[in-house]
């Protein structure tokens, strides 16, 4: 999942006090202060009646998102939640975080995709279809394959997946997540710069003043609106490395190294991810014809969205029910128009089968005095887009195919599960920072946190660098379920690839996305549960400290709550 709960990653708040629902945020603005909100139009509701509530509540419409009835709203009256949630015409209302504009395509995705897989052609020759065919020769590993045993684990290797197909340039993934470097040297060969897209906005700070993502740096004029080929986090560059790094004989292959990877930034530089860029990014989606989408994250500010829980204020829950909604409608848009939605599970280690506790949320103020607080989480409860219908959510496992200490898990709620680390998967149960999953890191990110010596060389152990000729890239270990849904989501890559047909609106191939979850969970490893079932992992930490945790595995051989229905194994979905 996203940064801001990825093992040892700093939260994007410091250590706030937890506060009682009374001290939570009040339903409207302050008098005369500008606010933002996110209002979602019921489903059949007259538009017009719908913007004529808005304009009559005082608020001002940004722009809409017709796909699924969604406005973006600014407005001076502090009782604006109120007045607008009196039209029939509205369904929902929560405070927004981010917006962006999404520049208009100079190009048809069709006509892209067209240029792209002319270009595979040629690689190829003599007009052959992109990836290895059977009987052709095994392609050379790459240099730093050694050192990605998570590849190694579902058999996407030199001499396993990418000796038979290695993915088609027609084949879209879209990676929803914080940018992706486009000029990393392995990823830029397979990063499709003209579709992709930033639907994010800047935020220097939060409503309590403390900062987001800093000051605003995009040039020429210190923009808030970074381009679309940046990655000011390291996340999102990770997961698209996962997916599609390129067989190039430079560092690393992702697990479908000829798809086509598209930018869809959706998470702040903070990694912080909020609702209508998300919404806005999905719709995008299916209207080009991507075809599978990674979403490495829960959308923020609440880990989960309860629609009644006596602990929210009214406000709080009208928020989350419409968090829920639209996101789903989202989802439901993309689903229909042929994307496969795929999810990381989490890194609370919680059982989402369970009622649990959370003091996490909201993990952001948008007005003053927001802080997190505790609240009992009934199963009813949804964390999104990861517990949406139509999402394949994803487990975590380490070196030695456990699930990771910090993955959360559930029978019923983890679909499948793929490596996404584990530094203390070790036979001392001490850290080993190469037991984390290897992929693509910015060079800027390195230099600006100073992780390399003057010539260059990575001095922390967390960093490699690997050079081809004059041409140096860098990479970087990371752990957590955003290591793995990228993996199932390159198997998902490699299955249209395969079976796909030719997409005739869009060009490339398109396969439906219940054929691709069938196919990806049915060509998945069934792995039991542990024995005993109640698992109890123990970390001997670097400080000293040791902490032990059980985490109940429930299910049979063919689903459980730790493996779903199996580790996914890029060799089976694509033989």
């Amino acid at each position: 999942m996203k940064r801001v709960i990825i093992v040892a990653a700093a939260t994007a708040l410091t250590a706030a006090a937890l506060v009682t629902p009374a001290q939570a945020r009040q339903v409207g603005a302050e008098p005369g202060a500008e606010a933002e909100y996110v209002v979602l139009y019921k489903e059949g509701a007259n538009l017009a009646e719908a913007q004529q509530a808005v304009q009559a509540a005082g608020g001002s419409i940004v722009r809409e998102n017709d796909a699924v009835g969604v406005a973006t709203v600014t407005t001076t009256n502090a009782d604006f939640v109120t007045a607008v949630r009196a039209s029939a015409s509205i369904e929902g209302v929560a405070h927004n975080r981010s917006i962006g504009s999404v520049p208009k395509a100079t190009r048809s995705s069709a006509a892209v995709r067209q240029a792209i897989e002319a270009r595979a052609v040629e690689k190829e020759g003599h007009g052959a279809p992109a990836g290895a065919t059977p009987g052709k020769p095994a392609p050379a590993a790459e240099p730093l394959s050694e050192l990605q045993w998570d590849m190694k684990q579902i058999h996407a290797t030199a001499d396993g997946s990418h000796k038979y197909r290695q993915g088609d340039p027609g084949v879209l993934v879209g990676v929803l997540d914080t940018g992706v470097d486009g000029s990393h040297p392995d990823i830029a060969p397979n990063f499709n710069r003209e579709l992709s897209r930033n639907f994010t906005v800047d935020i220097p700070a939060d409503a309590n003043g403390a900062e987001v993502d800093g000051p605003c740096e995009a040039e020429p004029d210190h923009s808030c609106n970074d381009p679309a080929d940046v990655d000011e986090d390291g996340h999102g560059t990770h997961v698209a490395s996962s997916i599609a790094s390129p067989i190039n004989q430079l560092g690393v292959a992702g697990v479908a190294p000829k798809v086509s990877v598209v930018n869809l930034r959706v998470g702040q530089d903070s990694g912080l991810f909020f609702l209508q860029p998300s919404v806005d990014a999905l719709t995008y989606a299916g209207d080009i014809g991507v075809d599978v989408v990674n979403m490495s994250y829960y959308i923020d500010p609440w880990l989960f969205n309860c629609t009644d829980n006596p602990a929210d204020s009214p406000a709080d829950r009208l928020e989350q029910a419409t968090v829920i909604k639209a996101t789903q409608r989202a989802l439901d848009y993309a689903h229909r128009r042929g994307v496969t939605l795929v999810a990381a599970a989490g890194n609370s280690g919680n059982d989402y089968t369970k009622e649990l506790t959370d003091a996490s949320s909201p993990d952001f103020a948008s007005v003053p005095g927001e802080a997190p607080y505790s609240r009992t989480i009934p199963t009813s409860c949804l964390s999104m887009p990861t517990e949406g219908n139509h999402v394949i959510s994803v487990s975590s496992l380490g070196v030695s195919k456990r699930k990771s200490y910090f993955s959360s898990y559930g029978n019923g709620y983890a679909d499948v599960s793929a490596p996404g680390g584990d530094v203390y998967d070790t036979p001392g149960n001490t850290r080993d920072v190469t037991k984390a999953t290897l992929s693509a890191y910015p060079k800027a990110l390195a230099e600006e946190r100073g992780e390399l010596n003057p010539d260059g060389t990575p001095k922390v152990a967390n960093v490699v660098r690997d050079c081809k000729d004059t041409v140096c890239a860098y990479y970087q270990y990371l752990q957590g379920t955003s290591m793995a849904s990228p993996r199932a989501a390159g198997v998902a890559a490699l299955i249209v690839s395969r079976f796909g047909h030719r997409d005739r609106e869009h060009g490339g191939k398109t396969l439906s996305p219940a054929v691709v979850e069938t196919a990806l969970k049915a060509s998945a490893t069934r792995t039991a549960c542990p024995d005993p079932a109640a698992y109890t992992y123990t970390r001997h930490l670097p400080n000293g400290t040791t902490v032990t945790a059980t985490h109940v595995c429930e299910g049979s051989g063919f689903r459980n709550g730790f493996y779903g229905f199996g580790i996914v194994d890029a060799l089976r979905a694509v033989r």
